[in-house]
């Protein structure tokens, strides 16, 4: 959701239609309001799954658009126009202000306190830290626990040997990937491969190849490569909530396809469509999700991932000082 160094690096790959070409509407409230619904006419990816009529948003926000709009008044309505497309990647930017849309985690259960995590009983004082992961051996020294917080955060294959040392004697490892709000897509195929033995299919992608509401390519197989050095072969849990999005959700829909991992706690957050940027006369960029993501089932990965088991944190049990998802984990772990 931060980063969008991944796209740039597949830009090669993608289709002509996924180019911008200059705008030539004008730079007034109603041309950069034709030119912002444009671009997602023409070029957003989920319309149609969404079943969003676009045509009448248009005639809805049009009639709101004139001259007299100041440019928080008219960037305020833009923004309210974007959100009708409930997509955490649909971002307006401007020089004073950044348009988003929260409910696809606001109405869930936060399901995640960082003073618990933080607590003696899980990471405590003396975790080690490396590549932003905090880490910890936790129920007696029997299980390996790492929080992971940022897939902007970059680790190496040196860093994570080192941790996989460092938890040689434990049963398992839970990898805790709540409330990480996305970053580097390559990062979840990494963090992902340690724990496949060979290239997998995990899922797939597709691209626009026309303007079109429903103008894709046929679905390319996503593989997560299985690491050539470096495996853990105990059990994995990992644990996510509805703040896992974007790129965490692509490692969460990736480790649902690994042999001995369980994902624990609530539904991702989704966002499983592969950002792109565009300008407005004005200047300010709107970002849209332009190229879908589907799991292995070919499913689309925009509302999000179920977990292999639902757990949410109980408020007796926080009260005490216990987890009640890395309880769940730990008990996987022991069986």
């Amino acid at each position: 959701m931060k980063k969008l160094l991944y796209l740039l690096l597949i830009a090669p790959m993608l289709c002509s239609s996924c180019i911008d070409e200059p705008d030539i509407s004008p730079n007034t409230n109603v041309g950069n309001f034709e030119a912002l619904w444009k671009i997602i006419d023409t070029k957003y990816c989920y319309l149609n799954y969404k079943n969003i009529n676009w045509d009448s948003i248009h005639r809805v926000y049009a009639q709101q658009v004139d001259s007299s709009l100041n440019k928080y008044e008219f960037f305020d309505l833009m923004g309210k126009m974007l959100a009708e497309l409930k997509d955490g990647h649909v971002n307006l930017y401007s020089e004073f202000d950044r348009s988003r849309y929260w409910k696809w985690f606001t109405d869930y259960p936060p399901n995640f306190s960082s003073s618990l995590i933080n607590s003696p009983r899980y990471l405590g004082n003396n975790y080690r830290s490396v590549g932003g992961m905090r880490y910890n051996v936790i129920s007696g020294g029997n299980i390996g626990y790492i929080y992971y917080g940022d897939f902007s955060d970059r680790f190496s294959d040196t860093s994570v040997r080192n941790i996989f040392e460092y938890f040689k004697d434990c049963k398992g490892l839970i990898i805790d990937v709540r409330n990480n709000g996305g970053g580097y897509l390559d990062l979840s195929e990494q963090l992902a491969s340690y724990f496949f033995k060979n290239d997998t299919i995990t899922g797939y992608m597709s691209y626009k190849t026309g303007d079109g509401h429903s103008d894709f390519s046929t679905p390319v197989a996503v593989k997560t490569p299985g690491h050539k050095t470096l495996q853990w072969e105990r059990p994995l849990v990992v644990l996510a909530n509805r703040m896992s999005y974007s790129a965490t959700n692509s490692f969460v829909c990736r480790i649902k396809m690994a042999a001995k991992a369980t994902v624990v706690g609530d539904k991702t957050g989704g966002g499983g469509g592969l950002p792109l940027s565009s300008e407005i006369p004005n200047g300010w960029m709107v970002r849209f999700s332009a190229s879908p993501m589907f799991d292995a089932d070919m499913n689309h990965t925009e509302w999000g991932i179920d977990p292999d088991l639902k757990v949410n944190l109980d408020s007796a049990d926080a009260s005490k000082g216990y987890d009640t998802i890395i309880e769940k984990a730990i008990r996987l772990i022991s069986q």
